[in-house]
């Protein structure tokens, strides 16, 4: 058999001992049709999924707001998992964003609480900041740590541009803004951090991710992650 007909994923090889287990991924950042399909289907998924949450927690954002000013803020991260799911998934530079993109605009046209343009710009700055996690990282480490550490930049920019944009009269420092920057960032590290990493797990197993890096480890009953 042709060895190099062996390779599942183009501009990606790997290395096994004998047991199986990789000790070695050659990572490439050439993006692939098949790339920008998933991070497509990624964004178009969570879209549907954020206008749906938007309606659902409209209410038990009042309840919680009420109980503790700026705990609403929990809830935020069901609106930042595309870009750190894209991201570890895809391992090519930008998916974190393109995939928070696309599902700000098809959000917005939807009939999102937001107007279009800034449903589009509080998306780009969620997707930049969970991408400059990996950036600084040099795509490079794909584990939980770094997932997590994404969903709370990817929360940081929500809070950041919702301060600049819509509670410009709210103090900062004040006890509703760090409450709401708690909250935020508690919420992206769980949501879109925590819950991120296994629910690729869950999905690398199932077979779906062969034809990716990220379908490899996992296989082999990882859940450290990788370093490429």
């Amino acid at each position: 058999m042709n060895s190099q007909n062996q390779t599942p994923f183009q501009g990606e090889d790997d290395r096994s001992r004998g047991d199986g287990e990789v000790t070695h991924i050659r990572h490439s950042n050439r993006w692939r049709v098949v790339d920008i399909a998933v991070a497509s289907v990624i964004g178009v998924a969570s879209a549907f999924i954020y206008w749906v949450v938007a309606i659902v927690t409209s209410v038990p954002w009042s309840l919680l707001d009420g109980v503790i000013p700026g705990l609403g803020g929990i809830l935020n991260g069901l609106y930042l998992f595309a870009a750190p799911l894209a991201i570890l998934i895809v391992r090519r530079p930008g998916a974190a964003i393109y995939a928070e993109v696309v599902a700000a605009v098809l959000e917005s046209l939807l009939g999102s609480q937001w107007v279009p343009v800034e449903t589009f710009l509080i998306g780009l700055l969620q997707g930049a900041m969970a991408e400059l996690v990996f950036a600084l990282c040099r795509y490079r480490r794909w584990n939980l740590p770094t997932v997590t550490l994404s969903g709370m930049a990817a929360g940081l920019g929500c809070w950041v541009y919702t301060f600049c944009t819509h509670l410009q009269a709210i103090s900062l420092t004040g006890p509703y803004g760090l409450i709401y920057l708690v909250a935020t960032l508690v919420s992206g590290a769980l949501l879109a951090g925590v819950l991120v990493w296994y629910l690729y797990l869950a999905i690398a197993r199932t077979g779906a991710l062969d034809r990716f890096e990220s379908g490899r480890l996992p296989r082999n009953g990882s859940r450290k992650g990788t370093k490429a």
